[in-house]
């Protein structure tokens, strides 16, 4: 009776694998993981070539929402849904430090600099040094910039080479670096931008003319950082996708558009 009783069971096990596996049969395969990512805008050519080869190799959606620092800072602290979070490292380590993110877990990214931009077409200012860009800035009819992280550190330099007061009359303003590289796009000969590097390469052909990097004694580097986001319980896939960022292979692909 107890050997019949075990056939029994083992019979009924192997029939319930069998109905799960013509299920799956059925169904098709489970559908990958659709992750939600938000980042700093400073980062996008990079990111987006790099998340195209996550999504390749793993078969994993990635949705990336891009902003500026303030805007990041204020669509954690609302909640907003997200998976990923790729900021500023300082905004990450405070974001780690709320517990709003996972800091333990965390990947650098790499650095961006800001550049100099100026229509397409314009004829290049000198800005090898800090006096050579102060001439470039004094002498342009017009001066365009953001009000994120980039702008706030033009704005210490050119108070630290004083004439922030003397070019106020004439600099334009936007909330990103998108706005900034339109405007130029659209603009004057005469007129200079200043952005992040990478957003600057992003719209080179579409317009605009990148003339170079900051001077080295006046250059600032913004460092960039992912690390996933704990709010919902974080999925194993955003940790794998901070991991693949995180790696030397990936980092080859960032540098190759602009971030160091």
């Amino acid at each position: 009776m107890r050997l019949e009783a075990q056939a029994g069971a083992r019979f009924g096990a192997r029939r319930t694998l069998l109905v799960i596996a013509c299920l799956f049969a059925l169904l098709g395969p489970l559908p990958a993981a659709a992750l939600e990512v938000l980042s700093a805008g400073a980062v996008e050519p990079g990111l987006v070539a790099a998340v195209e080869s996550f999504r390749r190799s793993t078969g994993h959606e990635v949705n990336l929402r891009f902003a500026t620092a303030p805007a990041l800072r204020q669509k954690m602290t609302a909640g907003e849904p997200a998976d990923v979070l790729i900021a500023p490292e300082n905004v990450v380590a405070e974001f780690a430090k709320s517990g709003l993110v996972d800091g333990e877990h965390q990947a650098p990214l790499g650095r961006v600099g800001v550049g100099v931009v100026v229509r397409e077409g314009a004829p290049p200012p000198e800005i090898s040094s800090s006096e050579a860009l102060r001439r470039a800035v004094t002498g342009a009819a017009s001066v365009v910039y953001n009000r994120a992280s980039t702008g706030l550190y033009l704005d210490s330099l050119f108070q630290r080479l004083g004439m922030l007061e003397e070019i106020a009359p004439k600099t334009t303003r936007y909330p990103d670096g998108a706005s900034v590289m339109e405007h130029i796009a659209k603009g004057r000969d005469d007129e200079i931008g200043f952005g992040a590097v990478t957003e600057i390469l992003l719209y080179r052909g579409k317009g605009v003319r990148f003339v170079g990097p900051l001077p080295d004694e006046a250059q600032n580097y913004t460092a960039y950082a992912a690390a996933p986001v704990n709010r919902r319980g974080t999925p194993e896939e955003a940790r794998a996708l901070v991991q693949f960022l995180g790696a030397p292979a990936t980092r080859a692909i960032f540098a190759s558009h602009g971030i160091e």
